[in-house]
């Protein structure tokens, strides 16, 4: 079975780099309301979007479809595990810090 740890780390660095992103630019962003600033916010919803389901179903879809179900079933849950595991280690930095 592949790695539902990579799985999850790779989706919880996602979110550090693009909260990385969006704060070193938040002091570039125009203060004044346009039309641009939903379409990227939207945008950047649905990249986010493609992205975790990317990591999150495409092995246990690949599983599912060679008719091993335990396995994705095994795969998702440990993955989804793994990366509640990553935000309970965010929630306790946030508390510490």
């Amino acid at each position: 079975m592949k790695k539902p740890f990579l799985h999850a780390l790779t989706a919880a660095l996602y979110i550090v780099f693009i909260v990385s992103i969006m704060s070193s630019l938040s002091s570039f962003m125009p203060k004044e309301d346009n039309i641009f600033m939903p379409i990227v916010m939207l945008s950047l919803f649905v990249l986010s979007v493609a992205v975790m389901g990317f990591l999150f179903l495409s092995e246990p879809l690949q599983l599912f479809l060679e008719n091993q179900k335990k396995e994705a079933a095994t795969f998702f849950i440990k993955t989804v595990g793994f990366f509640a595991c990553f935000l309970i280690i965010f929630l306790v930095l946030i508390f510490l810090i």
